[in-house]
């Protein structure tokens, strides 16, 4: 993870920590030692969703459905950018499966811009703005550009993606 990356990620923490008043996988397991107060447990589910990020975001450099899919729920959806509708964690392999073999084959993702927000403890909403980077490119064009939402879910400790949405950034005029 980039040091900008980190940095941003970092002072998020400490503003939603300042304000906080009140098969499983253990690389995202998210809960926190016993005896942690409330500012402790939400930095440490930050944490575990960056690992789920960056599952997500190895998958995809890797072209593996697989692993893309296990990040997810059982009963989960994906909407890509052209609409397509993928329903149930074999769904969203078999589907981006097909995407990595067909369509995006070497490429990366790139998250310029990211917020969280826990309408419920176990809730998390996460809207992320980057982009596709195809072989060879180091940043986002504008006409890659997306904007996502993940809805991730804490189920026994661990979190999850349980819906995804993401849409292509087509400003009018």
């Amino acid at each position: 993870m980039s040091v900008q990356r980190r940095y941003r990620r970092l002072v998020f923490a400490m503003v939603v920590g300042a304000a906080v008043v009140g098969g499983m996988t253990p690389a995202v397991a998210a809960t926190p030692p016993a005896g942690r107060d409330a500012a402790a447990s939400r930095q440490h589910d930050l944490a575990a969703l960056d690992r789920l990020q960056e599952r997500q975001e190895d998958a995809w450099a890797r072209g593996d459905g697989a692993a893309y899919a296990a990040i997810h729920t059982p009963d989960a959806d994906v909407v890509t950018f052209n609409g397509d509708h993928l329903r149930t964690r074999a769904g969203i392999e078999a589907g981006m499966q097909s995407y990595f073999d067909m369509y995006l084959r070497g490429t990366r993702l790139s998250t310029l811009t990211e917020q969280v927000r826990f309408p419920e403890p176990d809730l998390a909403v996460i809207v992320r703005t980057g982009c596709v980077l195809w072989p060879g490119e180091t940043t986002c064009s504008e006409e890659a550009l997306s904007v996502n939402t993940n809805i991730a879910v804490k189920r026994h400790g661990t979190w999850w993606y349980t819906s995804f949405q993401n849409t292509r950034i087509r400003p009018f005029g």
